[in-house]
C-alpha cells in the first residue's frame, strides 16, 4: 500500500504528534508498505531517511512558505497514493491537501491528536469555531476515516466531525529502547543533581500551561509542608515566558531545594531518567494519548495523572497508574498515598506496568490495526 503522510514540521521538541508520525512511518515501512513523509522541515527526521536508504520512508520536501500544494511533486504523490494521512485539525495546510485529495480521488485519514477534546475546544473557542465554519468541518466530514487514539477521544470528537466514521487505534511507539533498559546510570551521569536518597518525582513533557506544572509545584509545596521527603525533576522545554513564570513560582513557593529544571531530555538518557525516578507525575488538563505515560510504564516507573488524559483507563488497567484530580491538594494526596505504600509495593506496581505495556503495545498488533484502518479508508472514498 502507498501511504503519504503530511506534517509541516518534524521537530521532536514540538511534542507527541511528531513522535507519533515518525514511529508510524517507521513501522509501516518495516511492514513492507511504501511510505512517504511530506514536510516543510525535516530537522529531526532520521538520518537514514534523509540519506534515502532502502526500506526507509521517503522524504518529500514541500515549499517553506505558502500552500504545500504549490509543489508539483506533492500533487503527484497525492494522486499516486492509496491513502493520504493528515495530522492535526487546526492546520490550514491540511485544508489545501484535503482539497487536492478530493480532486485526485484519493481518500484521506485525519488523526485529530486530541484537538477536538472538550478542554481543547474551549481554549480560544471563538477562533476555533471560525476555523471550523470556514472549512474545518468540511475537511473533517469528508475524511474517509477520522483516527482517534482512545475511546474517550472518539466520544468527544463525534460532535465536530460531521458524520465521518471514527476509528480508535492506539499510537505506535518504538519499544526497542525499552526492551533492554539502560539503568539509572546515564541519567545520574548527566544530571549529578539527582538525589538518590529521597523519592524522585519526574515531570517529563512540554512545559505548557495545560500540563499543570504550576499545579504540580503547588502539590510539591503541600508535600514539603507535610514533611514528606522528595525531589521534583522537571524535564522539558516550552515557550520562554511561561517557563520563566514557572521558575519564578518555584522560587516564590520556596522549592529551590526540592525542584530541579533539567531541560530537554531524549534517547537513552530519557529512558534512564524514567528508571532513576520513583514516580512519573503529570497533572494535565488534557492529553489524548500521552506517549510519556507509556514510556514511563515501559521503563518501570509508576504514573500519577488525571482524567484529562483520554487514555486514563488504559493507564489504570496497567496496574502502575493512579488517577487523581489535578488540583494541588488531591494530586499531592495521590502522590503521598503511593509513596506510603513503600518501596516493595511500588516495585511491584512497576513490574506489572512494564509487563502490561510491553504486551499491549507490540508493534505487529498495532500495525495490523493501522493496515485495517487504511484498507477501510481506501475502500470508502467519500464524495
Amino acid at each position: 500500500m502507498k501511504i503519504l503522510h503530511y506534517k509541516p514540521t518534524i521537530r521532536l521538541q514540538e511534542g507527541g504528534v511528531v513522535r507519533a508520525v515518525l514511529d508510524l512511518c517507521t513501522e509501516m515501512a518495516n511492514a513492507g508498505h511504501d511510505v512517504t513523509l511530506a514536510t516543510r522541515d525535516a530537522t529531526d527526521a532520521p538520518a537514514a531517511w534523509k540519506a534515502g536508504e532502502p526500506g526507509c520512508p521517503a522524504l518529500l520536501h514541500t515549499p517553506s512558505r505558502g500552500s504545500p500544494t504549490k509543489s508539483a511533486d506533492l500533487l503527484r504523490a497525492v494522486a499516486d497514493a492509496d491513502v493520504v494521512h493528515l495530522h492535526a485539525v487546526w492546520q490550514p495546510d491540511n485544508l489545501a491537501l484535503a482539497r487536492a485529495c478530493r480532486r485526485a480521488g484519493t481518500p484521506y485519514v485525519v488523526s485529530i491528536h486530541g484537538m477536538l477534546d472538550d478542554w481543547t475546544i474551549a481554549q480560544k473557542h471563538a477562533k476555533k469555531r471560525l476555523f471550523l465554519a470556514l472549512g474545518g468541518t468540511r475537511f473533517l466530514a469528508r475524511a474517509a476515516v477520522v483516527h482517534t487514539t482512545a475511546e474517550a477521544e472518539r466520544t468527544q470528537a463525534t460532535k465536530w466531525i460531521g458524520g465521518a466514521p471514527a476509528e480508535v487505534v492506539p499510537l505506535l511507539f518504538d519499544l526497542a529502547d525499552f526492551a533492554d533498559l539502560p539503568g539509572a546510570g546515564p541519567a545520574v551521569a548527566r544530571f549529578p543533581q539527582l538525589d538518590r536518597d529521597v523519592p524522585r518525582l519526574l515531570f517529563l513533557s512540554r512545559i505548557h500551561e495545560k500540563k499543570g506544572v504550576d499545579r504540580l509545584l503547588g502539590a510539591a509545596a503541600i508535600l514539603r509542608d507535610r514533611g514528606i521527603a522528595f525531589q521534583l525533576l522537571i524535564a522539558g522545554t516550552g515557550d520562554e515566558p511561561y517557563v520563566s513564570r514557572v521558575r519564578a513560582l518555584r522560587d516564590q513557593l520556596g522549592l529551590q531545594n526540592h525542584a530541579e529544571f533539567l531541560g530537554f531530555v531524549s534517547g537513552i538518557e530519557k529512558v534512564s531518567l524514567y528508571q532513576a525516578s520513583t514516580l512519573f507525575v503529570l497533572p494535565t488538563s488534557q492529553e489524548n494519548f500521552g506517549f510519556v505515560y507509556f514510556e514511563a510504564l515501559a521503563s518501570g516507573c509508576p504514573v500519577v495523572t488525571t482524567k484529562g488524559t483520554d487514555t486514563w483507563p488504559e493507564i489504570e488497567q496497567s496496574g502502575g497508574g493512579v488517577i487523581a484530580r489535578g488540583e494541588p491538594e488531591p494530586f499531592a494526596d495521590a502522590i503521598a498515598r503511593l509513596l506510603a505504600e513503600g518501596d516493595t509495593a511500588i516495585a511491584e506496581r512497576a513490574r506489572c506496568a512494564r509487563e502490561w505495556t510491553l504486551d499491549a503495545f507490540q508493534p505487529a498488533r498495532i500495525v495490523a490495526a493501522y493496515e485495517a484502518l487504511y484498507a477501510k479508508a481506501a475502500g470508502k472514498e467519500r464524495p
